[in-house]
């Protein structure tokens, strides 16, 4: 998991993919928080991302960095405590202008049954499931 947060990071921006109804909906995301041994990510609950992972939490995130890219399914399980949003607010500070972890909006998601594959071109794809 920890190699997944890094590259993640790493690549700066990845791509959450989520559906609405039979059509595919795909966004750059940034932000990525290792709490409680778990890998976060996190939105806004007034955005159309958030009703999709409600209606279906079955994502696929995508990045690319240094000549590889990582692919990863999982589900994204909502935690609502302060604390997890506080934690992934204080590891983006920027982020403040915008959400505040007692404004009723700021929203974080931890991946369970995660599968991530880093692949490249020159070698063979390495599977990290957490």
């Amino acid at each position: 998991m920890n190699r997944v947060c890094e590259f993640l990071k790493k690549a700066e921006t990845y791509y959450l993919a989520t559906v609405e109804g039979d059509q595919p909906r795909v966004r750059p995301f940034g932000t990525v928080n290792l709490f409680e041994g778990k890998l976060y990510i996190q939105t806004g609950k007034k955005k159309p991302v958030s009703r999709q992972i409600a209606a279906n939490p079955k994502v696929e995130i995508c990045a690319f960095a240094g000549g590889e890219w990582i692919r990863i399914a999982c589900e994204l399980v909502e935690d609502d405590r302060v604390e997890a949003k506080k934690a992934m607010l204080d590891a983006y500070p920027n982020l403040r202008a915008m959400y505040d972890e007692n404004d009723g909006n700021t929203q974080v998601f931890y991946m369970k049954n995660a599968t991530a594959t880093v692949s490249s071109f020159t070698k063979e794809p390495v599977v990290i499931r957490f």
